[in-house]
């Protein structure tokens, strides 16, 4: 019976390498790429499955882990007295055979299986594999109810990283998040946002692409997601191949194995789809499909590659090999087979090409992948694996009694040694292997994130090399993890140049990015910054507003300091209106130059003389006025424009208001003997006068102690300037003078328009009426075009509304008197005077009686009005 089971393991069918020692590890490895398997008729006993294609490849890193230990055999300063074996299976890639050779691995250990007769493989401690992620995942929950130590050179899935579901898994080669994190700093370098990722249909691709989708989306937006079938799925593959032709992303991210992928680029070939940069994942950027037939489609892939090492003196162990008919060592016959296309005559009567193999054949002839070991990359994870075992029972055989990690102090014995006692020790595990790197595992049980960036090229005479173009080290602890040399890159474009791969172009400062609807983030349009508002990077979510007191530039990417506006003496405008103003008080001047000269004619006598020097001196403080809203607003040009302004007109108008009350009271007192006349002779003018002007000046008091006028900027009325003027303060103040001034106006027109028609030689009611009229037109034209004018023209409008109207009254009012004056003397006199009003139609009043009248009033008005 005991003979029985423990010839079990011969009659599974595996190919196998075996090496006897004190301590035994396993290890699965892919050898063989093809199997068949057997027919299961459940009526007798199932055939073997069929392996056949043997890589070269898959058997030089089982021969590495056979090297290893052969290695560690000969270190006397590691496991002394102690000898490695080893019982390595192939594993067909399937995965019913790769749990078939755990279990064969493991069963050792039930306690029938004690004789070892017939090459019954010991008891294994750990095992090294398997390669896929999928295997993997399901030999490591068998293997963790025994707490063997599983310990991985090929398996990325982060799923593995999980120490609940899978506690005594390791592995050497970077889990895919680092490989994920790798690829996503290799776009970022290149400046690419929109991706497309093809993932294979297993726990590998599922998770992978997952893991990029979720770290890529904070770097760019994926153009679309697909799953690879593993079978030829043709709608599929025609699905996945319409969107790689459809989609705008140049930069496609794979992570399957070429196996998975040869479909679809057969696909892609005859569909001949060029110009796409491709992303390989470690599981096939070093694969076969880097061959001179597919570089057109695939020339310039940029690959995740495993840190590659030399290992020294492997070639020619790897060489040293011979054929052993041992059936623990059947793997060794099929790789001589295969390799020199023979047969030996104990292993079939059917020879290849009549060929018999001799077992003396050189492999030095021939040049294979087998005796490649320029590019050891899984190779030199295996040969990882087997050193971090080695110094696990190492540190567990170096254990001090009673300071030990187990119950009591407890060490474990080196002799009968228990996997879940490594386990333990291999979780410490820390040491620099003999290609001085360091081994360690994370609490997770994965190694350090170091991969190798390689690109496809092509060198002299066709041949397609596989070039180290950079690195990706996260262990690094300054500068960045990823190295990569630009220049070394074969770009497999018309250009030469890396390609662009964007939805939408970078939106550059003065504009900001609006998402489009229904669309990733990523396809955005570049909407320019409104007036007022800047964005100073790249790629702007938003533009930002300038303070109040600066302004964009026509770039819309920098803040100026806004034009500062204000009407000066200096510009066009500025100058015309002080001109003007200065010829007004020139004029001005001028005229009650003529009356103070001409006093003693009859014109000025009978136009109330010393009304006309009041009315004269306050038109050129009118005039004078508007130079004070010219210039940069000071604190006391915005108190005198306005104080002034008042002022001024307030005694102009009440001037005239004065002369109009003198005229009408003239030529009302009809009745002879009324005494009305003598209650306003030229005292009482004056005290008119000023008793008008005084109340207009105690509002402007009033005005300037509670709340003055006072500089400020205007920013709101021209967005782009920054206007100077002056704020009035008190809103109420500012009307009450305008207000009062109106109301003078009105009075004076009204008392003017009815005396109008008073003969023309004492009257001026008319002119009065008349300028009354220009002057309240003026002012009120000059609401609407006060509120409609930008900026310094606002107070040009109020500059040429004083302007305007002060010239009104000037001219109105003492044109026909200089007229006379100047141009006709000979009609100023008396008796011409007197002519006039004679003959004059609408006279009301005969000449005897304003003779009279005039007499009378002479004692009450002086010389304000003309006597004859």
């Amino acid at each position: 019976e005991s003979v029985r089971l423990c010839c079990v393991h011969l009659l599974s069918g595996l190919y196998g390498l075996y090496k006897k020692g004190d301590i035994m590890l396993g290890g699965i490895f892919p050898v063989q790429y093809f199997s068949v398997p057997p027919e299961l008729s459940f009526r007798s006993k199932p055939d073997k499955w069929k392996c056949d294609n043997l890589d070269f490849s898959g058997f030089q890193s089982a021969q590495t882990m056979a090297y290893a230990v052969d290695e560690i055999n000969r270190n006397v300063s590691l496991l002394p007295n102690i000898t490695l074996g080893y019982w390595l299976y192939d594993n067909c890639i399937r995965m019913s055979i790769g749990l078939r050779a755990a279990t064969a691995l493991i069963s050792g250990q039930e306690s029938v299986v004690s004789d070892y007769s017939c090459n019954q493989a010991p008891p294994v401690v750990a095992l090294v594999g398997d390669t896929g992620s999928s295997p993997s995942i399901a030999i490591s929950r068998i293997l963790s109810l025994f707490g063997m130590p599983m310990v991985s050179y090929f398996a990325t899935c982060p799923c593995l990283s999980n120490k609940v579901e899978f506690p005594s898994f390791f592995r050497t080669i970077p889990s895919d998040d680092f490989q994920v994190k790798a690829m996503v700093e290799i776009i970022k370098h290149f400046g690419w946002t929109w991706v497309g990722i093809l993932g294979s249909d297993d726990e590998y691709g599922h998770t992978a692409l997952k893991t990029f989708s979720d770290v890529f989306q904070t770097v760019g937006c994926l153009s679309f997601n697909e799953i690879i079938p593993q079978a030829n799925d043709k709608l599929k593959i025609l699905h996945i191949t319409n969107i790689i032709k459809q989609s705008t992303a140049k930069v496609i991210v794979i992570f399957a194995v070429s196996r998975d992928i040869s479909f679809l680029l057969n696909e892609i070939i005859l569909q001949n789809i060029t110009g796409r940069q491709w992303i390989a994942s470690e599981a096939w950027s070093l694969d076969s499909l880097a061959s001179e037939e597919n570089f057109y489609w695939l020339g310039g892939t940029i690959g995740i590659a495993i840190r590659r090492k030399d290992i020294p003196n492997l070639e020619k162990f790897l060489l040293q090999v011979r054929p052993d008919f041992d059936p623990a060592n059947n793997l060794v016959i099929r790789f001589w087979e295969t390799m020199f296309e023979c047969k030996f005559p104990e292993n079939s009567s059917t020879l290849i090409n009549g060929k018999t193999c001799t077992g003396s054949e050189d492999l030095k002839s021939l040049s294979t992948a087998y005796t490649d070991t320029s590019q050891l990359r899984s190779a030199y994870n295996v040969y990882k694996s087997v050193y971090a075992l080695a110094h696990a029972l190492h540190d567990l055989m170096m254990c001090k009694k009673g300071e030990g990690p187990f119950e009591n102090g407890s060490c474990a014995d080196i002799f009968n040694v228990q996997p879940w006692q490594v386990l333990f020790y291999m979780r410490k595990v820390n040491f620099i292997n003999p290609l001085g790197e360091r081994v360690a595992f994370d609490k997770n049980g994965d190694a350090l994130g170091i991969y190798d960036i390689v690109n496809w090229q092509k060198i002299n005479q066709g041949k397609i090399t596989i070039k180290t173009v950079g690195v990706y080290d996260e262990s690094v602890i300054t500068g960045k993890a990823l190295t990569i040399q630009d220049n070394e890159i074969f770009w497999n474009f018309p250009s030469k140049l890396a390609p662009e791969s964007i939805c939408s172009k970078s939106c550059q400062p003065g504009t900001r990015k609006a998402s489009r609807k229904g669309e990733p983030v990523c396809c955005f349009d570049c909407v320019p910054c409104a007036e007022g508002e800047i964005s100073t990077v790249v790629d702007s979510s938003e533009c930002f507003r300038c303070p109040s007191d600066f302004w964009s530039n026509p770039g819309r990417n920098q803040c100026v300091e806004k034009e500062v506006e204000f009407l000066s003496f200096e510009e066009s405008m500025g100058i015309t209106l002080t001109t003007i103003a200065a010829l007004g008080i020139c004029v001005s001047f001028s005229v009650l130059a003529v009356f103070i000269h001409f006093r003693e004619t009859a014109v000025v006598k009978a136009n109330n003389s010393e009304l006309s020097y009041f009315l004269l001196v306050s038109l050129a403080l009118c005039f004078l006025c508007s130079l004070f809203f010219i210039g940069e607003p000071s604190h006391v040009t915005c108190r005198l424009r306005h104080v002034a302004f008042g002022i001024s007109f307030v005694l102009c108008i009440s001037c005239l208001l004065v002369k109009t009350v003198v005229v009408i009271i003239a030529f009302k007192a009809t009745v002879p003997g009324n005494n009305r006349i003598k209650w306003f002779g030229a005292v009482q003018q004056r005290g008119t006068v000023f008793f008008f002007t005084s109340v207009e000046t105690l509002i402007c008091i009033l005005w300037l102690v509670i709340s003055p006028p006072v500089p400020a900027k205007n920013t709101n009325s021209e967005h782009s300037k920054i206007i100077l003027e002056c704020n009035v303060g008190s809103v109420t103040g500012f009307a009450c003078v305008l207000g009062y001034i109106f109301f003078l106006a009105c009075v004076c027109f009204v008392l003017a328009f009815l005396a109008r028609n008073l003969p023309d030689s004492f009257n001026e009611a008319k002119f009065i009426t008349f300028s009354m009229i220009i002057f309240l037109a003026v002012w009120i034209a000059f609401i609407p075009a006060y509120v409609s004018s930008p900026g310094k023209y606002t107070i040009a409008v109020e500059i040429f509304a004083i302007l305007a109207s002060s010239f009104g009254l000037l001219m109105a009012i003492f044109t026909p008197k200089c007229y006379i004056i100047l141009l006709k003397p000979e009609l100023n006199n008396k008796r011409s005077l007197m002519g006039r009003s004679t003959n004059n139609k609408n006279a009301v009043l005969t000449t005897s009686s304003l003779k009279n009248r005039l007499e009378r009033s002479r004692h009450h008005f002086g010389h304000s009005v003309f006597h004859g």
